[in-house]
């Protein structure tokens, strides 16, 4: 079969890498892709949000799945697009129609679902700038650090976490009176600071059934120690080691069998990635937020552990009968060490020169923010390569993409030398 994949990042790269190993395929493209997708399918320079577009590709190349990585078009409705043509509405669509992509759309929406179908949560309340006076008494009435988000989509910077009061009200006033998200700041939601370690667990469902993929924890922050400015993610670890199954059995009682059950009760028909993004309170676990897709780096770590064939396991999402699939998972750690452009999340260069590559051994090389211009392989983002590597222990693994991390060169090359150093 022919699939398209949207997205240009290091999830979408890993999918690619995936997908290219089953049988089942035939030809697959990537819109828009990167330089490292090119090895694995050909790239389509259009957007991943640019519908029409989509469409003209999907008819062109005679497509028979759309994989979605991103959240944008998904929250825009790229699956209901596909419902509404008469030419597309056959082809099936991995990822959730824009009902269900509000658990990820909108934190408002997400933690009114939760406090509905009783998933355990963080207490929170949501303000409006007509409502801000409210909410910096809200805030006097919280514990610090706050915890301060965005409703909207704000590529991952739209979460904040002031150490005091006087800084987390100087931010609540940013986000609403000053538009500091943009609209995705035109609400607010505050919450209640959740003390533990992160972790996230992804779920693949048809509607009805589901598949557990592998757990993992990633690095948000840009400086080691988890300190400075949020980032896509710095690096990630999969399996995490204290989630085992004894903690992976709560979050399937009381997380995720709530949430399949509660879209249904709602009549949210989803089909796609639920990204679950949790706290481990002393072994009880709270959902911090949901995403609808696949998380990255975390594709990263994840996708490479699962052994079953994944077009199959798509096939079972479209048709609904994933309950009928095979799944199995690679027992080895695999983790990933980010590589980024200097400067960044702040003001980056890009279209630096990549070299190295042929340096790298025992690591798989996913491209995140790279592009191809005259035979060379340039920077074209802030997270820029994702090195992933196998090994019996944690340790190992990690011991791996580090050395890796130092093969490839580019101006400015920064990656962080302490991710999974708190779960030893």
């Amino acid at each position: 079969m022919n699939i398209l994949i949207l997205g240009s990042g290091g999830r979408e790269h890993a999918f690619a890498w995936k997908l290219s190993q089953s049988t089942k395929l035939d030809k697959l493209f990537i819109a828009p892709g990167n330089a490292g997708t090119s090895n694995f399918g050909t790239n389509i320079n259009i957007s991943a949000t640019d519908f029409e577009s989509v469409k003209i590709e999907v008819l062109k190349n005679k497509i028979n799945m759309v994989l979605v990585g991103p959240e944008d078009p998904l929250v825009n409705g790229i699956h209901d697009f596909f419902l509404s043509d008469s030419e597309l509405r056959n082809i099936p669509v991995i990822g959730p129609q824009k009902d269900g992509a509000q658990l990820e759309g909108s934190k408002d929406f997400s933690k009114k679902f939760m406090i509905r179908h009783n998933i355990p949560t963080a207490q929170y309340q949501t303000f409006t700038k007509q409502t801000l006076s409210e909410g910096l008494k809200f805030l006097e009435t919280l514990n610090p650090p706050y915890v301060l988000k965005a409703d909207g989509l704000a590529a991952g910077k739209g979460v904040v976490i002031p150490a005091t009061l006087n800084d987390a009200k100087a931010e609540l006033t940013e986000m609403l009176a000053n538009a500091k998200f943009g609209n995705a700041s035109s609400k607010v939601v505050i919450e209640e600071f959740l003390q533990g370690i992160e972790l996230s667990v992804f779920v693949l469902t048809d509607g009805n059934s589901y598949k557990i993929l592998p757990s993992a924890k990633d690095y948000k922050r840009i400086g080691e120690g988890d300190t400075g400015l949020n980032t896509g993610g710095m690096g990630a670890v999969s399996p995490v080691p204290f989630a085992d199954e004894t903690f992976i059995k709560k979050v399937e009682e009381r997380i995720i069998i709530p949430t399949i059950n509660g879209l249904k009760e709602e009549n949210i028909n989803y089909k796609g990635f639920i990204f679950i993004g949790l706290m481990n309170m002393d072994g009880e676990p709270k959902v911090i937020e949901y995403n609808v897709r696949m998380g990255d780096p975390e594709t990263e770590t994840v996708i490479p552990r699962i052994k079953s064939d994944l077009i199959d396991l798509f096939q079972g999402v479209a048709n609904g009968n994933l309950n009928e699939k095979t799944f199995e998972t690679d027992t080895r750690f695999a983790t990933t060490v980010m590589l980024v452009a200097g400067g960044y999340p702040e003001a980056f260069e890009k279209e630096n020169v990549i070299t190295g590559f042929d340096k790298v051994k025992d690591s798989i090389v996913f491209h995140a923010g790279t592009k191809e211009k005259d035979g060379s392989i340039l920077t074209n983002g802030g997270r820029v390569i994702a090195i992933t590597s196998f090994g019996v222990t944690m340790e190992e693994s990690l011991k791996k993409s580090f050395a890796n991390a130092e093969c490839i060169h580019y101006k400015d090359k920064y990656y962080r030398k302490d991710i999974g150093i708190d779960l030893k």
